[in-house]
């Protein structure tokens, strides 16, 4: 097969080419015939759905998967990366979306594990502190991990690849667990190493930040490379569509309703925190509303997965009187009681909590279904009923499926997670309570997720959401809270609030207890930052 070379030529050649990429998993072909090329100092996104093949190609740029045709050039010369070290030993960093740290050491320990046999040792401790600090991002090298916020242990995955003095840096979703103000720090950290001449390969669902880094992007459909386009010169819009191959819906969130009667109470809810990694919710109280989406924003590790235990009754608190749906108190109900005062729940970890990967779909389906007409007939489940429920929330969710009964296993991320809160909201439910809603999947699934819960609220339901993408907060939530430490702040009209006072709120830069937001400043506002 002759493969053809990237449009762009230049001279000196790219940092790193790629020609005629193909890689296949058995009859699923992942990347196919794709040509890439990145030029020194360049800021360079690739964009693409859940499945488009993203991953498939990184690893293959970092040596964990070789191409089954095609080949790379490095700097000119074609070269095989047989595993990470030697990409590393080339140039090529990674910073993984997912952290791999050891939340007992330290940073300088988590930093020295990752380092080069031959790397000097010596003043490590210091070495890391100055170069933090250069870069804008001070770390103490003493600092055990577990203490560190999320945007903390960002960095520490930042530095330690950095110290490596790559001339490729390839990041994964790096923005999904920070403040917008870390982000932009962390933008500010990637345009300085530019400059420097170190190429940066950013991939990200956030179209607005692929817009504001990067001067080009590579976007991916079903393996495919489909378009490479100037960012500065397509609306996200447009960078959307390309992804998807058709026109996206936007979202149809009701933005003037009227404030219905209290669906859902919390009052005073403390909760100790049981293990060392654990974060205490001190006094935690809202309401929400029929009609209304209460967002709870916050970075990762404040309160989110213990307040969801909360408010779900896989926790129960030793007392009555913290815990309402309308006047009935459910503070000692489990999440069994809790649903038959028709309450659903999506906890954030799909795999596991959410699903059993090892069960079907039917079955999955009736983990929390057993109670509807039909499914369970004088104490014996009946199947066929259990299929056609499945097979409904399928078909009204547009979940993609290769048979009429898969393992939950068997489907991709986000078309899991459309199957859950599917299963949820097909019940139309008086409160749902759903954590990271569209956390891992793509754009179009994260858009039919937030169309099904606006809707869900303009039939009447109540919806809390806790997610850490404040774009998603700004899009549909009605109010928004903030979790920081497990403390959560007053509630707030999200018209009346912009994302950069929420990241304040999030970033701990603010006493949540004032019950003030802090000033507004020229930042646009999420919303604002969508509408591209």
């Amino acid at each position: 097969m002759t493969t053809t070379h990237p449009a762009h030529k230049t001279s000196p050649p790219p940092l790193l080419a790629g020609f005629g990429i193909t890689k296949r998993f058995g009859d699923l072909v992942a990347n196919q015939n794709i040509d890439f090329a990145i030029q020194p100092g360049e800021l360079h996104a690739i964009v693409g759905e859940n499945g488009a093949g993203k991953s498939t190609f990184i690893k293959i740029v970092y040596g964990l998967l070789q191409p089954d045709e095609g080949h790379l050039e490095w700097q000119g010369k074609p070269v095989t990366f047989s595993n990470p070290l030697q990409a590393r030993a080339m140039g090529i960093g990674m910073v993984f979306q997912h952290f791999s740290l050891f939340e007992a050491l330290s940073v300088m320990e988590n930093i020295a594990l990752a380092l080069p046999p031959d790397f000097p040792k010596q003043d490590l401790s210091a070495l890391i502190a100055r170069k933090s600090a250069e870069y804008g991002i001070p770390l103490n090298p003493e600092t055990v991990i577990a203490d560190l916020s999320v945007g903390q242990r960002q960095r520490v995955e930042i530095v330690r690849c950095l110290l490596q003095e790559p001339t490729l840096l390839i990041m994964d979703e790096p923005t999904s667990v920070l403040t917008p103000q870390e982000t932009d720090q962390l933008f500010d950290v990637l345009h300085q190493l530019a400059k420097q001449g170190c190429a940066v390969l950013f991939i990200s669902h956030k179209l607005d930040e692929v817009k504001q880094l990067t001067s080009r992007a590579t976007i991916l459909r079903g393996g495919v490379k489909v378009a490479e386009v100037e960012t500065a010169k397509k609306t996200t819009r447009q960078l959307a569509e390309l992804m998807v191959g058709d026109k996206v819906k936007g979202i149809t969130a009701d933005t003037k309703r009227k404030k219905g009667k209290c669906l859902y109470e919390v009052r005073g809810l403390i909760r100790p925190a049981f293990g060392p990694f654990d974060v205490a919710l001190k006094g935690v109280s809202l309401k929400v509303h029929a009609g209304e989406i209460l967002g709870i924003a916050g970075i990762a590790g404040n309160g989110q997965s213990e307040l969801m235990s909360a408010l779900s009754g896989e926790w129960r608190p030793d007392q009555n009187g913290m815990l309402f749906t309308e006047d009935t108190d459910i503070s000692r109900l489990g999440p069994t009681g809790r649903r038959h005062l028709d309450l659903a729940f999506v906890p954030e970890e799909r795999n596991g909590h959410a699903a059993v990967p090892s069960m079907t779909l039917s079955e999955n389906a009736l983990l929390t279904g057993y109670d509807e007409d039909g499914v369970v007939a004088k104490g014996v489940i009946q199947f066929d009923q259990t299929l056609a429920m499945a097979q409904r929330i399928s078909k009204m969710f547009d979940v993609r499926q290769p048979s009429d009964d898969p393992l939950a296993s068997a489907l991709s991320g986000g078309n899991l997670q459309k199957f859950v809160v599917g299963r949820e909201i097909m019940k139309s439910p008086r409160v749902l309570i759903v954590s990271q809603p569209t956390w891992g999947v793509d754009i179009a699934a994260a858009q039919f997720i937030r169309n099904a819960m606006a809707d869900l609220a303009r039939q009447g339901s109540a919806v809390i959401m806790i997610s850490q993408d404040l774009e998603e907060i700004f899009e549909i939530a009605h109010s928004i809270a903030v979790l920081n430490e497990g403390k959560l702040s007053e509630i707030f009209e999200s018209s009346k609030v912009t994302a950069e006072q929420i990241g304040l709120l999030m970033g701990e830069s603010h006493d949540l207890t004032s019950g003030q937001i802090p000033p507004k400043t020229n930042r646009t506002s999420g919303k604002e930052r969508g509408a591209s």
